[in-house]
């Protein structure tokens, strides 16, 4: 289970269409459906259901969505506590000896 298939699960499930999940998340139609296969494979189950005019989420899916949702959210929470506690080194503002000859 990786977390660009859960981010691929969670906006499909949101949308439930894999054209608009791809837009959102700017990746190819194609992309999104292999990710969620590749989700699916790794839980053993389908979790949307494809035959009928609409997707809807499987049971399997309706269980997963909150799982894959807390994970997500717990991801942007790390990222940003991170981010805050240590700030991107500046990069240096020395100019080469060639650009300051061009100015």
């Amino acid at each position: 289970m990786q977390f660009q298939q859960l981010r691929a699960f969670r906006e499909v499930a949101a949308e439930l269409s894999f054209t608009r999940a791809a837009r959102n998340l700017h990746y190819a139609q194609s992309t999104v459906t292999a990710q969620v296969k590749n989700l699916e494979e790794a839980v053993g189950t389908e979790l949307f259901d494809r035959s009928r005019r609409q997707l809807a989420l499987t049971e399997a899916g309706q269980r997963l969505l909150p799982h894959a949702e807390r994970i997500i959210e717990l991801a942007e929470l790390a990222r940003r506590e991170v981010a805050e506690a240590h700030p991107p080194a500046r990069r240096s503002r020395r100019r080469t000896a060639s650009a300051r000859a061009l100015n």
